[in-house]
C-alpha cells in the first residue's frame, strides 16, 4: 500500500527528531510539520484498512470518524492519545508562542512518535500478507 509506504518513510525521518537540537526554532518547526504529515498519513492508512475490513465509515473524509471507528476495530489504538493528536493537529496553525511549540514537540517525542511506531508494527504484523495488494 503506497500510503503505508509513505507513512513508514515519513516516520523514519520523524523518528530522528530525538537527535536534533531542540533549541533551534527551525528544527522545532520542522518536527511539528513532520508530525502534521505523519498524522495525516496515519488516519489515511487507517481509512484504507477500514475499507479493506468492509467498514462503511471508510467512505467518510473525516479523520475523527475514521479514528473513532478504528478504535472499535483495532485494540492497539489508544483513544485518549489519538484524540490528543487530533486536537494538536487542529491547533497547530494557532501556535505562535515558542513555549507552546516546544511543549508540542515534547508530546511528539514522548507520546506521538512511539504511538506511530506501535501502529506501524501492529499493521505490519496484522496485514503483512496483503499490504502490497492494498
Amino acid at each position: 500500500m503506497k500510503k503505508f509506504d509513505n507513512f513508514k518513510s515519513n516516520l523514519e525521518v520523524l523518528s530522528r527528531a530525538y537527535k536534533e537540537d531542540l533549541s533551534n526554532e527551525f528544527i522545532v518547526s520542522g518536527i511539528i510539520d513532520k508530525f502534521f504529515i505523519q498524522f495525516e498519513l496515519s488516519w489515511k492508512v487507517l481509512k484504507e484498512l477500514l475499507r479493506y475490513e468492509g467498514r462503511n465509515t471508510a467512505n467518510t473524509g473525516s479523520p475523527r470518524e475514521i479514528i473513532k471507528t478504528a478504535y472499535q476495530v483495532y485494540d492497539f489504538l489508544e483513544e485518549k492519545t489519538w484524540l490528543s493528536m487530533l486536537k494538536d493537529r487542529n491547533s497547530m496553525t494557532h501556535i505562535y508562542d515558542g513555549t507552546e511549540a516546544k511543549e508540542l514537540v515534547k508530546r511528539i517525542l514522548e507520546i506521538y512518535i512511539p504511538t506511530f511506531c506501535c501502529i506501524k508494527e501492529e499493521i505490519e504484523k496484522e496485514y503483512r500478507d496483503i499490504l502490497d495488494d492494498l
